[in-house]
C-alpha cells in the first residue's frame, strides 16, 4: 500500500510517498483496519514532523475491512470515521474502537473527517467553558476546522455575541459567514468589549491578549497543543479561570458522552444547522503541500488528503 513518512524534521519538504506492506488482516484487539477514503490533516501533525516526533496521526474515514477481537458495534464494510494515532497517512489504517464512529448514509468521507473529531473537540470546549443562552463567546483560531465549528455551535447554543480571533483580515468575510459578529485580529490592540467565555486554540503568545479578553468571571478554555503559560495576577484581578480540555482523554473516559455529542453533531449536519468546511482537498503524493498550508495558517476550514 501507499503510505506518507518523513525521514527527520523539518518542513513539508520531508515528506515522502512510500511502498510499504499492508497492515496484517488480523487486526489487534479493539482495533479497526479501515480504507482511508479522506485523511484530515491536523496541525498536532504537522507539529509532529516540524520536531521530528512519533508518526503522521490524523481523522480517518472510510469502510472497514476487517476487526480485531473484541470488536463490537462494527463490522467489514461499515463506514467509519475517527482519530487515529499510528499511521493515518496511508491506504490502509488501523483505527481504536473507542474512538471509532459510524459515517452515515450519504455522508461524503471529507465531511466526516471534517465534521467529527473537529466538531466533538468544538462540542467539548463549550461544554467545558459552560457556554448558556445569553454568553458572550470569543473563539482564535476560528477559521480553522475546529474553529469554523465552535462558532456555528456557539451560536447554536444561544450566545448572544460571538467574537472571531484570527490571524489576517482576509479571514473575515469567512468568520463572518459562520456566525461571528465582530473580528478581531490578534495583533490588535483590543479585543473589543470583554467576553464570557475565550475557546482558545492557538495558545503561546496569544494567551495573554485570550486572558485580558474576559469579564469578570470569564471562563478561558485551552484545548490546542500550542502551549503556553498565563499570567496568574490576570486571572485574579478578573476572577477568571482556566480550564483545559483534551477529546482523546474524554473519549477513553467517557465513551457514552463522546458517543452522544458525535450523534448530536451528525443531527445538525442532517438539519443543515452544522456544516462543516472544506478549504482543500490534496491527493497523498501532495501531503507536503497539505501541510504547508497549515503551516502558513492559510486555511478556512479543513484540509483533506484524498488517497
Amino acid at each position: 500500500m501507499r503510505r506518507v513518512r518523513y525521514e527527520a524534521s523539518g518542513g513539508p519538504e520531508v515528506l515522502f510517498l512510500e511502498e510499504t506492506p499492508a497492515p496484517a488482516p488480523d487486526p489487534a484487539p479493539g482495533e479497526l483496519l479501515v480504507r482511508t477514503e479522506a485523511i484530515g490533516v491536523t496541525l498536532p501533525a504537522v507539529r509532529k514532523v516540524r520536531e521530528g516526533v512519533g508518526p503522521l496521526a490524523g481523522e480517518v474515514a472510510g469502510p472497514v475491512v476487517a476487526v480485531g477481537e473484541g470488536v463490537t458495534g462494527f463490522e467489514p464494510g461499515d463506514r467509519v470515521t475517527g482519530l487515529c494515532f499510528s499511521h493515518a497517512y496511508a491506504e490502509l489504517a488501523l483505527l481504536r474502537q473507542e474512538f471509532a464512529s459510524p459515517v452515515p448514509e450519504g455522508a461524503s468521507a471529507a465531511d466526516a473527517v471534517a465534521l467529527v473529531r473537529s466538531g466533538a473537540v468544538a462540542r467539548g470546549a463549550l461544554e467545558a467553558g459552560r457556554v448558556e443562552k445569553g454568553d458572550t463567546v470569543l473563539v482564535t483560531a476560528a477559521a480553522s476546522a475546529i474553529g469554523s465549528l465552535a462558532l456555528q455551535l456557539a451560536r447554536i447554543r444561544g450566545a448572544s455575541r460571538v467574537v472571531a480571533a484570527v490571524s489576517g483580515a482576509g479571514k473575515g468575510e469567512f468568520v463572518r459567514g459562520l456566525g461571528a459578529d465582530e473580528v478581531v485580529l490578534y495583533g490588535d490592540e483590543s479585543w473589543g468589549e470583554p467576553v464570557d467565555v475565550v475557546l482558545d486554540g492557538v495558545g503561546g503568545d496569544v494567551l495573554g491578549p485570550a486572558v485580558r479578553a474576559l469579564a469578570p468571571g470569564g471562563r478561558l478554555v485551552a484545548f490546542g497543543s500550542g502551549g503556553g503559560s498565563v499570567d496568574a495576577y490576570e486571572l485574579l484581578v478578573r476572577s477568571a479561570s482556566v480550564t483545559g480540555f483534551q477529546m482523546a482523554a474524554l473519549a477513553r473516559r467517557e465513551p457514552e458522552t463522546y458517543a452522544r455529542w458525535i450523534g448530536e453533531l451528525w443531527e445538525r449536519y442532517d438539519t443543515g444547522a452544522l456544516r462543516p468546511r472544506i478549504f482543500a482537498e490534496f491527493p497523498l503524493t501532495e501531503a507536503g503541500r497539505a501541510h504547508g498550508v497549515i503551516e502558513a495558517r492559510g486555511n478556512r476550514g479543513k484540509v483533506v488528503l484524498l488517497p
